[in-house]
């Protein structure tokens, strides 16, 4: 099993298969339009911008499971995004990844390495890192800045 087995909602709500990244670096994270680590968006659209002609994407799960910190539509997110911090990675509806209804992708991602890395995700802006084949390598806490991860993006690259 590997990321590329889930399919998850785009902004309109429709299904798209993880398996269409096939090949490339992802850095899968579960973010908020307004938290404290909201600014983080400049650090990941610079990785974006710096690694995506070379097979690396991101992929933004809004989510407002913590202090409700992402209100509004998928569409309404989406557009914060990109006319406040000029995002151009892929931004998809919003989800659960802690509980009842969370979404079977962060189940995976959060079981992928057993141990520690099985544990709730804490807050937004979690970051998991995967390689080419689809595998979940590395997690990161909210307070990992992106561009402490560009060491890690450019072994998989």
């Amino acid at each position: 099993m590997t990321v590329y087995n889930f399919e998850v909602k785009e902004t309109d709500g429709t299904e798209k298969s993880l398996a269409d990244y096939q090949g490339k670096v992802l850095l899968i994270v579960n973010t908020a339009t307004g938290c404290g680590f909201t600014p983080q968006y400049e650090g990941l659209q610079h990785l974006y911008d710096q690694y995506k002609d070379q097979g690396f994407e991101i992929l933004d799960f809004p989510c407002n499971q913590f202090g409700n910190q992402a209100p509004g539509s998928n569409a309404e997110v989406a557009e914060f995004c990109q006319l406040k911090y000029h995002t151009t990675f892929q931004t998809f509806g919003k989800i659960d990844v802690n509980g009842e209804n969370e979404d079977p992708l962060y189940s995976y991602l959060k079981s992928a390495q057993g141990g520690l890395l099985n544990k709730a995700i804490k807050w937004n802006f979690t970051k998991f890192l995967v390689d080419r084949e689809g595998n979940v390598i590395k997690r990161y806490a909210s307070q990992t800045k992106p561009e402490d991860i560009a060491a890690d993006i450019e072994a998989q690259l």
